[in-house]
């Protein structure tokens, strides 16, 4: 594909090949090799993404997907092989809102912060994952299967996404569940349809689209589902040094729907969510326990003074039977001040980078029971590689109800030295691999530790290269990614 195949598709000025552009194009925050793209484009509309799907195909060029902004992280978005970078946040429309029955659908470069601001002017709001960057595309954190913090509206990890449309390899258009038919979105809509069953007759495509890091197809709109904005909230903190004492509260509070947001947290993780560097290294950690439990009861339309106080009151029994007594504050810092910081994306720079400007994320899924010895091994991995252990943030999240916990563990570093970030690149893949021999799910593997995770399971392996084949047969987007 050359300028001029581009330029046939859409204007100059959304064909980018500058030196800068494309060396922002190349690399991210992860360790996956740099590699600059051919160009960057920027499409507004889903005719112009279909348009370089076909020519891509016809030409065989290399398709990469993006639709967050800078910074990223997981190296599912630099080229592998070279190719075209489409960046699809100038899709940024959202095209309606039901108040009835709870469902938005948006395109691909919709952010955040945006969306919450119009849901909340119809009385919703997002299940969101635990204050994600300005830049981040709720479509892209929604088809990546990013946890969000209110495991009581979490019933499946799909949660939050419904349908989408999304263009596949072959240059097909598809709809996935309920939106695929019959009729066009329009004539559904008038027929007092709204997108929200996901499942489609024979398989779910949506559940294959998730986590395929933009290998299948290019998704140019997508509903979600929202919930009720809450009347009152009532946040608390809980603290302890002991994981499975803290554990064992939130598994309790999950179980019996009592509080919204819950999530747990070490002192690394909060110190840098609710302060700096100066604050995480030196003053706020070292005032609080090991641990941190964060809930939020709320009460919505009706009688939300009484769903608080009993939620609350019930909450509180569970705290005095194991010994954790919950608090308005730690130390200086207020359980209000952490909703707030948790109920919007994170102010600049990202939450993640105030150590050092380097962040390197290892996420799996866990049962309740192995969560502790999953903490110990990445511990134990840091001390072993001299890495300093304070600089391990560690987030907790119960999903699905509590049936499942999210794990993720950050390794925060100086980005300005190579020495400390080669350190620790072979603690994220020794760390991964320890934690994958002893039972760890890595569900959406990146960058080095794809390949890895893929010839641990043959059989998936082999079925996800049948499904490429299938929609996308001329392996045009994203190679080099996953399995493919």
């Amino acid at each position: 594909m050359d300028r001029e195949d581009l330029l046939n598709v859409m204007g100059a000025d959304r064909v980018l090949d500058d030196t800068e552009t494309l060396e922002r194009y190349s690399r991210d925050h992860s360790f996956a090799p740099p590699r600059k793209p051919s160009f960057v484009v920027k499409p507004k509309t889903a005719a112009e993404v279909h348009d370089l799907v076909r020519v891509a195909t016809r030409t065989r060029t290399p398709l990469i997907p993006v639709s967050s902004g800078e910074p990223r992280f997981r190296g599912d978005t630099v080229p592998a092989l070279g190719g075209v970078v489409l960046d699809l946040s100038g899709m940024n429309r959202i095209r309606w809102i039901d108040r009835k029955d709870r469902v938005a659908m948006i395109e691909p470069g919709v952010r955040f912060g945006p969306l919450q601001a119009e849901l909340a002017r119809k009385g919703l709001r997002l299940p969101m994952p635990l204050c994600p960057r300005q830049t981040k595309s709720v479509v892209a954190s929604c088809l990546e299967r990013e946890p969000h913090v209110l495991p009581r509206y979490h019933l499946d990890h799909s949660d939050p996404l419904l349908c989408n449309e999304v263009i596949f390899g072959t240059g097909d258009v598809f709809r996935t569940g309920e939106a695929g038919g019959p009729g066009t979105i329009e004539e559904q809509h008038q027929a007092g349809r709204r997108q929200k069953i996901p499942m489609g007759i024979q398989m779910n495509i949506s559940k294959i689209l998730q986590g395929s890091q933009g290998t299948l197809g290019v998704v140019t709109w997508s509903t979600v589902k929202c919930e009720l904005l809450p009347q009152i909230q009532r946040p608390l903190l809980a603290a302890s040094e002991s994981l499975e004492q803290i554990l064992e509260f939130a598994h309790r509070l999950v179980r019996l729907r009592l509080g919204d947001e819950t999530f747990i947290l070490n002192a690394s993780d909060f110190s840098l969510l609710m302060g700096d560097r100066e604050a995480a290294g030196e003053g706020l950690k070292e005032s609080l326990p090991a641990w941190i439990l964060f809930v939020c009861f709320s009460g919505n339309e009706f009688l939300p003074e009484e769903r608080v106080s009993y939620q609350q009151q019930d909450a509180s029994e569970i705290a005095k039977d194991l010994g954790i007594p919950l608090h308005e504050a730690l130390g200086h810092v207020s359980a209000k001040e952490v909703l707030k910081r948790v109920s919007k994306p994170s102010p600049d720079p990202y939450w993640k980078l105030r150590w050092g400007g380097g962040c390197q994320d290892i996420v799996f899924i866990s049962s309740f029971a192995k969560v502790p010895g999953f903490v110990k091994v990445i511990m134990d991995q840091a001390a072993q590689r001299g890495f300093p252990t304070p600089r391990v943030g560690v987030h907790i999240q119960p999903v699905c109800q509590g049936h499942g916990h999210h794990c993720e563990f950050s390794l925060f570093y100086d980005a300005s030295d190579a020495r400390e970030r080669d350190g620790v690149r072979e603690l994220y893949l020794s760390a991964a691999g320890a934690l994958m021999n002893r039972g760890a799910f890595f569900s959406r593997p990146y960058d080095l530790l794809a390949e890895t995770v893929c010839s641990r399971d043959a059989p998936t392996r082999d079925a996800l290269r049948k499904l490429k084949g299938i929609f996308d047969p001329a392996h045009i987007l994203n190679p080099g990614k996953l399995c493919f």
